[in-house]
């Protein structure tokens, strides 16, 4: 802890810009390594999850992330669940206007009603291809939508909001008890953003089959500019990675996978994010620069559209090529933000690991 004037004290935080991974004395080469990622009965070619984003997530780009060997989440109230066919929307949300009127839009067109018969046509359009089939909804929808989520057929399901906790008070509704939710469901349910270990741990114990560490969107959410809250996520992973140790002892043998959400945005990150104990990432501004991202190069969360207090913004990336070459190569690009896949094969093959297991154990310094 560290003193913060005379009656205040503060943990420090580390971002991933502020740690590095530390070269071994072994290297191997890169077809050594294998990048597989298990969880429950599904084994993945790659530990990367596509945001539930409407900017880079459409039922056709949610089937290519899962052809890619990746898993594709699809948000159950977006453009896609709330209109038959979103084009129009789409081509308002990517005209090149001012934040103000960018952000009035998007309340505009959120503001139509998620449908359910919609959730069930687009969860079986993925499914009908064969791949994972994985879908969002924040908290305050979960409970809404839960009968139709359980007859839908999904491999995963994700509970995402900024911040969620196992313990949620309400006065004025009757709040999404997580515990009874996810032992009556049986779809593995990843939850998050989560933060602190304390938080984690709580999500653990309700049953979660792995957890969303960071708030997401992290190049898009404006959270720490409204509401001052902020995760430094080198160490909010490390932290998580410890309760999972300790769950894992408390409950003899019960795992639970995390995966990072926020601030990864280029391969390099994906790296720290395993170094420090993340099993995946989940990714979303490098899958905005794929040329099949329905956002056309424009990117936003859905932070970006609350009625009242939004804490989000629409952001713009030059597309640099498809969503294959964004994931799998070859770049084209010097910057970390294309190839994400050969980016952590040839991290762990320079230090001299095979597997993401044991590639979290590696040694880690601060700038």
């Amino acid at each position: 802890m560290n003193e913060l004037g005379r009656s205040k004290r503060a943990s420090r935080g580390y971002s991933f810009d502020d740690v590095a991974i530390a070269p071994a004395r072994r290297t191997r080469g890169e077809a050594e390594v294998d990048l597989n990622w298990r969880i429950d009965a599904v084994t993945f070619d790659l530990p990367i999850v596509a945001a539930p984003m409407d900017s880079v997530m459409s039922p056709a780009t949610a089937i290519l992330m899962g052809q890619l060997g990746g898993l594709g989440v699809l948000n159950l109230e977006g453009l896609w669940t709330r209109y038959e066919d979103p084009s129009r929307q789409y081509e308002q949300l990517t005209e090149p206007v001012d934040q103000v009127t960018a952000t009035k839009r998007l309340q505009q067109i959120y503001a139509e009603p998620v449908k359910a018969e919609l959730i069930e046509a687009r969860l079986a359009e993925i499914r009908e291809a064969g791949v994972p089939v994985a879908g969002a909804l924040s908290p305050a929808r979960t409970q809404e939508f839960a009968d139709v989520i359980a007859g839908a057929g999904l491999d995963f399901f994700v509970i995402r909001g900024t911040t969620v906790s196992a313990e949620h008070v309400d006065d004025a509704e009757q709040p999404l008890n997580l515990k009874e939710f996810i032992y009556r469901f049986d779809t593995p349910v990843l939850v998050g953003g989560c933060a602190t270990y304390r938080s984690a741990l709580h999500l653990m114990r309700a049953g979660a089959a792995g957890v969303l560490v960071g708030f997401g969107g992290g190049a898009t959410h404006t959270t720490a500019s409204v509401l001052g809250i902020e995760v430094p996520m080198a160490s909010a992973v490390a932290d998580v990675a410890e309760a999972r140790r300790d769950y894992l002892e408390e409950s003899q043998g019960r795992y639970v996978h995390l995966i990072a959400d926020g601030a990864v945005g280029r391969s390099g990150d994906i790296a720290k994010a395993i170094a420090c104990g993340a099993d995946a990432v989940m990714v979303g501004s490098p899958l905005a620069r794929a040329t099949e991202a329905p956002g056309r190069g424009w990117h936003w969360g859905s932070e970006a559209w609350h009625a009242s207090l939004p804490r989000g913004e629409r952001v713009f990336f030059d597309q640099v090529g498809s969503l294959a070459e964004v994931v799998s190569g070859p770049s084209h690009v010097p910057d970390g933000t294309m190839n994400l896949a050969g980016g952590l094969r040839k991290a762990m093959a320079l230090t001299g690991y095979t597997d993401v297991k044991s590639f979290q154990r590696i040694d880690l310094m601060l700038h």
